[in-house]
């Protein structure tokens, strides 16, 4: 007996990839748009810059060295980085353990980026590590790198959000 006919079009091209993973991405960034990749970005860099500023004051504050405060300023960055992804996927109905897991694969190369690119032109533009934050240009140097790790950060963005990784993976509980 030939079933073939009982078979839809669509029932076809689900057997043509059972067991097979995902159809291939027949176009680099498929399913990213810049519009999406600049959101996701500036999800992160709102929780990064959050946790950076906070460090910094706090460590300023406590008169702590260089060192010390960017550790507790990037610690806090991946901290409310995390955290606004963490109580988002958390609102749309996720359990603790689940929102963890996914707020650590949509945010960690988005942080991680961020914070290299934004840490290194405060460390390499002279003189802002030893600014005060009364100092225009502590601030300078910090939202510069802000900047600087937005534009650098969006590709990165886009490029995983098109493999269906980072903000993707957000993206089902939205």
């Amino acid at each position: 007996m030939d079933h073939t006919a009982h078979h839809t079009s669509a029932a076809h091209d689900h057997a043509a990839y059972e067991g097979h993973g995902a159809p291939p991405d027949h176009g680099a960034n498929a399913g990213a748009s810049w519009g999406m990749a600049a959101k996701a970005t500036l999800h992160c860099l709102t929780g990064c810059a959050i946790g950076e500023i906070l460090g910094m004051v706090i460590g300023t504050a406590l008169l702590w060295g260089n060192v010390p405060t960017m550790v507790l300023a990037i610690a806090l960055a991946f901290l409310f980085g995390y955290s606004f992804t963490l109580f988002a996927v958390r609102r749309a109905g996720l359990d603790l353990k689940s929102a963890i897991k996914v707020a650590l694969a949509a945010d960690t190369v988005s942080i991680a980026v961020m914070e290299l690119v934004d840490n290194a032109i405060i460390a390499l533009t002279p003189g802002a590590m030893d600014a005060h934050l009364s100092d225009g240009l502590f601030w300078s140097a910090l939202l510069g790198g802000f900047a600087v790790a937005f534009v650098i950060t969006t590709p990165v963005n886009k490029w995983m959000i098109g493999r269906g990784k980072g903000h993707a993976v957000v993206h089902a509980y939205h």
